[in-house]
């Protein structure tokens, strides 16, 4: 037993190198996602019909695409076409793209949770429908997007593991490498596992000191009555 922990041990920096690249793999595709999963949301709440329309089919295919598939499709389809992109570039904007589209609802249901009696006392106040966004409803809005998006955090994080079916090597296919080499698979993808657990907790974790830091005074526990009932 001594020696098979002694594996693990001198195996610990590629495992460690591996998760480096989970790590910068999940906040590439979630720096992604979040511009553009914010411009979806937008088009989505204040767009006319048409760009609404649009940013809601946008949504629902990448919604509705395996995220394998896509990676597959995009990774072969972009070599198809005479466009050369490394594996982890590909990767990430395949993720980024998936991730937008769940990230765009997150957004979505914060600025529609944005109270109608605040953008009515803006608008009479004078200010236009942009500063209306940017001034009073965003700043709100991505305070109240935090849970969500600790939540996709943790989703994608895992999700970066399908990136070893084209060929990156991240945390999973590091994990494999050693496993295969070694014959050792469980005691391998045990450690793997509890990097994954370990990332996900700090990450969380840090996303629930932000958004205590960010809360809004006297907004948290607040109870409204929508619809007839208290939530």
């Amino acid at each position: 037993m001594l020696d098979k922990l002694l594996l693990i041990w001198e195996s610990l920096p590629l495992l460690i190198r591996g998760a480096i690249v989970t790590l910068e793999l999940t906040m590439s595709l979630l720096a992604i996602g979040f511009v553009l999963g914010l411009i979806v949301a937008l088009g989505q709440v204040y767009g006319p019909r048409p760009i609404a329309m649009l940013m809601s089919g946008y949504e629902r295919f990448f919604r509705a695409m395996p995220i394998l598939v896509l990676l597959i499709v995009f990774f072969y389809g972009l070599a198809f076409l005479g466009v050369s992109l490394p594996a982890f570039g590909t990767a990430v904007l395949v993720f980024g793209l998936h991730s937008s589209a769940y990230q765009s609802q997150i957004f979505r249901g914060s600025i529609q949770a944005i109270k109608p009696g605040q953008i009515l006392a803006a608008r009479a106040l004078g200010m236009t429908r942009l500063q209306v966004i940017r001034y009073i409803t965003l700043p709100q809005a991505l305070r109240l997007a935090i849970p969500g998006w600790s939540n996709e955090y943790s989703g994608v994080l895992k999700d970066t593991s399908f990136a070893f079916a084209i060929g990156v090597t991240e945390l999973a296919r590091q994990g494999w490498q050693i496993a295969t080499r070694t014959r050792e698979m469980f005691l391998v993808f045990i450690s793997v596992a509890l990097i994954y657990l370990l990332l996900t907790y700090l990450g969380t974790w840090l996303l629930e000191l932000l958004e205590r830091y960010l809360s809004v005074p006297g907004l948290a526990g607040q109870r409204r009555e929508e619809h007839g009932r208290v939530v």
